[in-house]
């Protein structure tokens, strides 16, 4: 309820951005975790081309966050975040028309050209709206975003009981339904003319060190946070013996978001620094990895050991919980208000591509453990990852080169929350 009525306190732009990440993620987890096993033995592509087709959506989402944002800072966000859902529902509906490779690859390319679009314009429209209030509407933002990656897999599943290209519809369907919405409802947002010429904003954001140094120091938060769909669903499949238990990791971060993210980021929003704040949450992810190490060895499953991989799922879970809205809020103030878009996009690009580095070592350690039998050493590598990256971050604030905290406007009341005008 304190949710509800938190979402309510926001204007219709936020409240409207928060349900439509619901939707993205739903639709994007009802299709992605199953694309692969389509591919393979549905159509019977090779291991090398399944990853060409993987790898091709990866890299346009990657390599192109940089332009989604400055196309938001330069033809205004809303515009860019109606294309980039219209391009989802067009790449996903390939992915049900047919099974020829150059159709695949469009569908692939198409997929991943819309995430660089609209993640960095959907961000830079909440920082823009949200005033004194970033944090507590990202903390939402997570909220919604956690609830779609529950049920997107869970809906993907019942409908994969059908064939894949049901659950392809399905997704390519959600993404027309919000792009719809968006182009009807989401308010548009005055552009004010550029000073610079794009190179020009890619050159000033790429020249500050500061926010540089940042982004390659938040290579532990995304890094980790892939853990969830690599290394700890190894770890719960192990610990109970059945891989339908994966699903348990889902479902315990989405009840843990729901009942504390808000709270969190309120009581923290008070007190101390930010950076205190992005350090301690990714020291808590590091040692998030510390329990299911305890078990790593186990020889036969046992409830016992279920129930301490989980433990370490929700830490994980809680360190992002207390990192990730002050790192959504302190990126626009490394730059100009009008290089929002642009410093979200290069972020998301820089810390993208060191956490795919990171996350290829931590595959590399699980490779390396079954070979020699040292079960421990991946766990060893998240935890090391999570406290070098906390370290990164406190020596950052300490040489003084993060920008200083903002004043946050008075909170709502938290028991009788009445709506904001929607005017602005």
């Amino acid at each position: 309820m304190r949710t509800l009525a938190a979402v309510r306190s926001f204007p219709l732009a936020i409240r409207l951005l928060l349900v439509n990440q619901l939707g993205v993620n739903t639709g994007f987890y009802l299709l992605i975790p199953y694309l692969a096993t389509h591919l393979t033995d549905d159509l019977g592509l090779s291991a090398a081309v399944v990853g060409v087709v993987l790898g091709l959506r990866n890299l346009s989402q990657q390599g192109l966050f940089l332009i989604g944002g400055s196309a938001a800072d330069r033809l205004g966000a809303r515009g860019v975040i109606i294309a980039g859902c219209a391009l989802r529902t067009l790449g996903f509906a390939l992915f049900a028309l047919g099974d020829a490779l150059p159709l695949l690859l469009g569908a692939s390319i198409l997929s991943g050209l819309a995430g660089a679009l609209f993640n960095p314009a959907v961000r830079t429209y909440v920082a823009q709206e949200a005033g004194g209030r970033t944090a507590e509407a990202f903390a939402l933002f997570n909220v919604f975003a956690t609830t779609g990656a529950l049920l997107g897999p869970l809906l993907g599943s019942l409908l994969l009981l059908v064939d894949f290209r049901a659950a392809a519809v399905s997704a390519a369907a959600v993404f027309a339904v919000l792009t719809f919405v968006q182009f009807l409802v989401l308010p548009a947002r005055e552009v004010p003319a550029p000073d610079t010429g794009v190179l020009g904003d890619w050159r000033e954001a790429t020249g500050n060190r500061r926010f540089l140094a940042f982004s390659l120091a938040m290579v532990g938060m995304y890094g980790l946070q892939n853990q969830l769909y690599l290394l700890l669903p190894h770890a719960v499949a192990r610990a109970w013996g059945w891989d339908g238990s994966i699903g348990l990791l889902f479902l315990a971060g989405t009840i843990a978001n729901l009942v504390f993210q808000l709270r969190i980021t309120r009581r923290l929003a008070a007190r101390a620094s930010r950076a205190r704040w992005i350090a301690t949450g990714l020291a808590v992810m590091g040692l998030g990895f510390v329990p299911p190490m305890l078990v790593s060895g186990a020889r036969a499953p046992h409830p016992a050991y279920l129930l301490l991989v989980l433990a370490g799922a929700l830490l994980l879970h809680l360190g992002v919980m207390i990192a990730q809205p002050f790192v959504m809020e302190l990126i626009p103030a490394f730059g100009r208000e009008n290089l929002t878009g642009t410093y979200y996009g290069l972020f998301y690009a820089v810390s993208g591509l060191a956490a795919a580095v990171g996350s290829a070592a931590i595959g590399w350690s699980m490779d390396t453990a079954g070979h020699t039998g040292l079960t421990w050493l991946p766990y060893a590598c998240c935890l090391a990852l999570g406290l070098a990256s906390a370290v990164a971050v406190v020596r950052l604030h300490r040489r003084r080169a993060l920008p200083p905290d903002s004043v946050p406007d008075p909170m709502p009341p938290r028991v009788d929350v009445r709506p904001r005008s929607e005017t602005k």
